[in-house]
């Protein structure tokens, strides 16, 4: 009798640096070990808030989020996306300093994502308003908020709406560290036994591999999710966001992560101490 094809679901956010990772599996490019592999897109904060109910076999999910799933969920080795002197940006329609910050309105893309943990460790006194990440551009240029966090495509595209940078997080974090700024990863639920824990990482790895190999293939697929960055754009930003650190943390990234949670503990941005743990493939 034939064994019955075991089935998950892989979700990750609609941008194009995650569909450049995934393309290799969403074209079945790679090896699945018999599993059937569907995907779900949704942005970064929906998925973070489905992780806590485990809604999905493997999902990407903010580095913030995790220790909040860590009994549920194991961490994969590979996946991340972390920003080499570069990260999300607090932007606004006019000039001001860091030490404006608490007296101004700051539009997050959500309290669940790293970007919002990150620039609390630049002020954690904040008054902030939650919106979808794609529309915080348009709700600073509009004067609806002070100044917005914004996170994914519009690190590139903010300039063009005449907003100006108030601070780069991932340049402030490594003046700070030396090290990466870890922004999101990929998670795996451990309730599929080892097995398929570890087949399910070693797609992902494979997957990503796969795209970096065939770069020009893999673009071409993220431009559908670039949201109107030109083809030269698009391929800067994936280049940024997905890149060695992806296929594996190494000692690095993992150093950097254990650097987020040791600093958001000691500025009292997370109320417990968390020490990651990775899958082991």
């Amino acid at each position: 009798m034939a064994t019955a094809v075991k089935e998950i679901t892989i979700a990750h956010s609609p941008d194009s640096d995650d569909a450049f990772m995934f393309f290799g599996l969403a074209a079945e490019k790679v090896e699945t070990y018999g599993v059937k592999v569907n995907q779900v897109l949704k942005d970064i904060q929906s998925l973070n808030i489905d992780a806590r109910n485990g809604v999905y076999e493997v999902s990407a999910i903010s580095f913030a989020a995790y220790p909040e799933v860590a009994d549920r969920y194991a961490l994969m080795p590979c996946g991340a996306s972390m920003g080499q002197k570069y990260g999300p940006m607090v932007v606004a329609s006019r000039m001001m300093t860091l030490s404006d910050l608490p007296d101004v309105t700051l539009a997050i893309p959500g309290k669940q994502t790293t970007a919002y943990l990150a620039v609390r460790l630049v002020e954690k006194n904040l008054n902030v308003v939650e919106m979808p990440f794609n529309h915080i551009l348009e709700a600073v240029r509009d004067g609806k908020v002070d100044a917005g966090l914004i996170i994914h495509e519009g690190q590139l595209t903010y300039a063009q709406m005449g907003l100006k940078m108030i601070v780069d997080l991932g340049q402030w974090w490594y003046e700070r560290t030396g090290l990466p700024l870890p922004l999101g990863g990929n998670i795996v639920r451990k309730d599929l036994g080892q097995d398929l824990i570890k087949k399910s990482t070693r797609m992902l790895q494979d997957s990503i591999r796969y795209a970096l190999s065939h770069r020009q293939e893999a673009l071409d697929y993220a431009l559908r999710y670039a949201r109107g960055l030109k083809s030269q754009e698009a391929d800067k930003f994936v280049g940024m966001y997905v890149n060695e650190l992806t296929v594996d943390y190494g000692e690095l990234g993992r150093e950097a992560l254990v650097k987020l949670f040791e600093m958001a503990y000691e500025k009292g941005v997370m109320a417990k101490k968390f020490t990651p743990e990775f899958v082991s493939i």
